[in-house]
């Protein structure tokens, strides 16, 4: 992989071109018509509105520059049969922690979609690069402050 390239799902890629559809054909000239409303208002100086709005049009194109590069750099993380009987980024991996006998799910995915709250995990985190090609049954040890081991019980 190309170190400019933005590994992503392909969930995570069309997620990323909706938004990127709404804030090109409905955020931006929406900003734009409040920009020129509120710069009507006279003295731009001291008009709350218009740097307001200024604001929001740079939030809104940073964001737009940030997903046109991701768009444009993705790779697209393909699942393959392998993936079903060893870990890879993409894989959904249920883990067991043997020391607190716990069990959660993850889903590996790149940097650019990880979610840790929501249960993916990007594949540059210590969690995943411990199980990435391991298999069902595998005990790894997590090497962080304190170093834990988990059980891989399932791949999705």
């Amino acid at each position: 992989m190309e170190q400019n390239k933005v590994l992503l799902t392909q969930e995570g890629f069309d997620k990323y071109q909706e938004e990127l559809d709404y804030l090109l054909t409905v955020a931006r000239p929406q900003v734009t018509k409040e920009i020129g409303e509120a710069a009507a208002l006279g003295d731009k100086s001291e008009n709350a509105d218009y740097d307001a709005a200024r604001a929001k049009q740079g939030e809104i194109e940073a964001r737009i520059k940030e997903l046109q590069y991701a768009i444009n750099h993705a790779e697209i993380i393909k699942v393959d049969a392998k993936s079903k009987n060893i870990v890879t980024v993409g894989s959904t991996v249920e883990l067991l922690s043997l020391d607190e006998n716990v069990t959660d799910k993850y889903t590996i995915v790149g940097t650019a979609e990880a979610d840790p709250i929501n249960g993916k995990i990007s594949n540059e985190c210590l969690l995943a690069q411990a199980v990435l090609n391991h298999k069902v049954g595998d005990e790894v040890v997590v090497k962080v402050n304190e170093p834990y081991t988990v059980k891989i019980v399932k791949i999705n």
